[in-house]
């Protein structure tokens, strides 16, 4: 069992986790509090619907209805993190076939193959959440610095640190993931002490051959010294 693949499996299947939980969320974008002190209402914007609280505790959900009214940005974020829970899925997927104490995937090789697969997808599923995220983060914070913007400014929401950390967890997992391949190309180094082993029996039983074939020409030699004689 390979402690390396199993920290590849546990930061994957991790920031899996935390992709879902970041695109299904509805907190990509908020309201500053200290904006909205006379009315106390706040207003949370994420992918698929916008929600507004007030300080009583009451919260309202709307879903966009239509993706035509949707501003580009969103649905380019939307592409993005469903690309990377997809990829994350079957990262994890393949993660579990390419362990080393799974008894599916076949060979060693085999199972290295499909452990590099893994990696290099959670490695892609890290990047479009990367890049999700920081599109989105982007848009906010060129609105809330301009001075000529005059609409409703918003912040950074919890979704977007949740996704960053997400994608991190899944490259990290990825890299060791393609990183473990070296573990599985020292097995066949074993053979190679083997067959040298093989092959130092193989010299001493020629040694002792030879030997056993100079034994018998010395009595030949002693005797034609004694008819000599």
């Amino acid at each position: 069992m390979s402690t390396a693949q199993i920290s590849a499996l546990v930061f994957g299947v991790g920031g899996f986790g935390a992709l879902v939980a970041a695109t299904t969320s509805n907190e990509w974008k908020v309201t500053t509090r200290a904006s909205s002190v006379i009315t106390a209402t706040w207003v949370y914007q994420g992918l698929w619907m916008n929600c507004a609280g007030n300080a009583l505790g009451s919260f309202h959900c709307r879903p966009h209805f239509t993706i035509f009214k949707v501003e580009g940005y969103i649905q380019a974020c939307r592409g993005l993190m469903i690309a990377a829970v997809s990829l994350g899925f079957f990262g994890s997927v393949f993660a579990l076939f390419g362990m080393k104490c799974t008894k599916v995937g076949g060979s060693e090789k085999s199972k290295a193959k499909i452990a590099c697969l893994a990696g290099i997808v959670f490695i892609l599923s890290g990047l479009c959440s990367m890049t999700g995220c920081s599109l989105y983060a982007n848009k906010i914070t060129t609105e809330f610095f301009d001075p000529l913007f005059v609409e409703q400014k918003y912040e950074l929401g919890a979704a977007l640190f949740i996704g960053w950390a997400g994608a991190s967890l899944c490259i990290i997992g990825g890299v060791i993931f393609c990183f473990s391949i070296s573990d599985n190309n020292k097995t066949p180094r074993m053979g190679y002490a083997y067959n040298g082993a093989t092959s130092i029996m193989s010299s001493r039983t020629k040694y002792h051959g030879g030997e056993g074939d100079f034994k018998t020409t010395s009595p030949s030699k002693q005797f034609d010294k004694n008819a000599y004689v």
